[in-house]
C-alpha cells in the first residue's frame, strides 16, 4: 500500500525512515511538509521519495496521488483537523498522531483488529506516547479483573519534548486519561506527564498504577501473567519496550481511604508496573523512546489496515 507523510519534522521523518527500512507492506510515496529547508524534505530527496512544500494542497496536486491508500499526519491537532477534511474528500485513510483525535482511539495492541472488523477506517488516532505505552497494560489488567481506577506517569526526555509537544500538554493529560478509560478498560483514568530535565537524556519511563477488585490469589497470577504477554505482544513492533521490574501487587489496607480514587467501587489491591521505552534510533536518538513509540504503533496500525484490505480484496 502506498502512502505519505504529512509532517516533515522529527516525528514525520522517523516515520518514513521505519517504513523505508523496516515495512515490507507499505511504500513511501509522498512526504509532505511547509518548510522547504527542513531536513525531513531535504532527506526524502535523497531517498528517492516524492517530495512537497506545498502541505495537503500540494500533495493532492502531486501525481499518483490518486494511488495513495493511506496517509500519516504528524503536524499539530489544529492542522490535522484541515488536513483531514481535505483528504476525506477523496477517500483517504488518515492515521492521525496529533492531539487531535477526530477519530477512534486506537492502541494497535489493544483494539486495532476491533476497529477494522467493524467495516472500513476513516481516520485513527494514536492517543498520545504515554497512552501507547501504558494503555496496553491497563487492558492487560481489566481483562482479568476490574479496574475502578488507573493512573499512569510518564516520564521523557525533556530533550525529546519539542515546541509541538509542550504546547499540547493539557491535551496529552485529557486524551490519555480518556483512552485509558475507553480503550483500557478502567472506570476512571488520569494521566501526568514529566519533562525530566536529565543531562545526559534518560530514556522514556512509565509507572502503571491500578486499583482493582481481586481477592483471589489466583486472579493475581492472571494479573501477573496477562501484563507479561501484553508486554511481549507490544515489544513485537517496539522492540525497545520492556518491564523495568517484576509486576507488583499489594493488598490495599482497610484504613486505606481509596474512595477518593475509586469512588463506591471495590478495590482490593493494588497493581504497579514500571516500564522503559528506548527508542530504535532510526532518526531520533534512541532517549526518545516517546517519539519511537508512537511513530512504531503508527507503522503497525498501517501495516495492519494494508492487510485487511488485501485480504478482503483477494475475497471479493
Amino acid at each position: 500500500m502506498k502512502v505519505a507523510v504529512i509532517g516533515s519534522g522529527n516525528i514525520g521523518t522517523d516515520l518514513m525512515i521505519k517504513i523505508l527500512r523496516r515495512s515490507a507492506t507499505l511504500e513511501m510515496a509522498a512526504m509532505v511538509g511547509i518548510d522547504p529547508e527542513s531536513d525531513g524534505l531535504a532527506r526524502a530527496w535523497r531517498l528517492g521519495v516524492s517530495t512537497t512544500a506545498d502541505g495537503v494542497d500540494g500533495l493532492i496536486a502531486m501525481d499518483g496521488f490518486a494511488d495513495i491508500g493511506l496517509v500519516f499526519d504528524a503536524t499539530s491537532a489544529r492542522a490535522h483537523i484541515a488536513n483531514d477534511a481535505k483528504l476525506a474528500e477523496h477517500g483517504k485513510t488518515m492515521i492521525d498522531l496529533t492531539p487531535a483525535a477526530i477519530g477512534p482511539y486506537v492502541v494497535p495492541a489493544v483494539n486495532l483488529d476491533q476497529q477494522l472488523a467493524a467495516g472500513e477506517v476513516g481516520n485513527i488516532n494514536m492517543v498520545t506516547c504515554g497512552g501507547q505505552a501504558t494503555i496496553p497494560i491497563v487492558a492487560a489488567i481489566s481483562r482479568v479483573a476490574p479496574v475502578p481506577y488507573a493512573e499512569i506517569v510518564a516520564s521523557i526526555a525533556s530533550k525529546s519534548a519539542g515546541p509541538g509537544t509542550r504546547a499540547n500538554i493539557d491535551e496529552f493529560t485529557e486524551t490519555t486519561a480518556h483512552a485509558i478509560e475507553q480503550v483500557g478498560g478502567a472506570q476512571r483514568g488520569k494521566a501526568l506527564i514529566i519533562l525530566n530535565p536529565a543531562d545526559p537524556p534518560l530514556i522514556m519511563r512509565d509507572t502503571v498504577l491500578c486499583l482493582v477488585d481481586a481477592a483471589s490469589p489466583s486472579v493475581l497470577e492472571e494479573i501477573r501473567v496477562s501484563v507479561e504477554r501484553m508486554v511481549a505482544v507490544v515489544a513485537g513492533y517496539v522492540p525497545g519496550y520492556r518491564l523495568k521490574q517484576q509486576v507488583q501487587i499489594n493488598p490495599i489496607p482497610a484504613d486505606q481511604p481509596v474512595h477518593t480514587l475509586a469512588g463506591s467501587a471495590k478495590a482490593t489491591h493494588q497493581v504497579t508496573v514500571f516500564l522503559e521505552v528506548e527508542g530504535a534510533a532510526h532518526y531520533l536518538p534512541a532517549y526518545a523512546g516517546n517519539l519511537d513509540i508512537m511513530t512504531s504503533a503508527a507503522v503497525a496500525a498501517a501495516e495492519r489496515i494494508a492487510a485487511v484490505r488485501a485480504s478482503r480484496e483477494a475475497s471479493a
